[in-house]
């Protein structure tokens, strides 16, 4: 059994999202990291008043809806704000085929008009912005 993923949020140094630290042994944790996504939100042209909202801030839990009555993919996975009145996009397509939606998902940064999306398993920890 693997041991439960516990990450902690670190401001970046020049204070536009985050970076991770393993919470376990205080390392850094990579973006390239196997237990984590890191993903570009899909969309977001369409919905630029939401990606801008302080509800989609980095550091701000977003939630995972799973569309599998979308009409232009049945794989699709919305990504909404924790309370769910804003839709930022949507996880891009080749990701989405790969998840089931029960994922936590934690904004990381904006990047121009775009927005970074940190997706971990679901049970994992990562920890308010310290």
């Amino acid at each position: 059994m693997s041991e439960r993923l516990r990450l902690w949020l670190e401001r970046d140094r020049r204070g536009a999202g985050y970076h991770l630290r393993d919470a376990a042994s205080n390392e850094p944790v990579t973006w390239d990291d196997p237990r984590l996504t890191v993903i570009p939100v899909a969309g977001v042209s369409f919905r630029p008043e939401a990606v801008a909202d302080p509800s989609c801030d980095p550091g701000r839990r977003l939630v995972l809806v799973p569309e599998p009555d979308n009409e232009h993919d049945p794989h699709a996975i919305a990504i909404w704000n924790d309370e769910r009145t804003l839709q930022a996009g949507y996880v891009p397509r080749e990701t989405a085929a790969t998840l089931d939606g029960s994922e936590i998902a934690v904004s990381l940064w904006r990047a121009g008009e775009g927005l970074r999306v940190l997706i971990v398993p679901a049970g994992s920890w990562v920890g308010r912005p310290r």
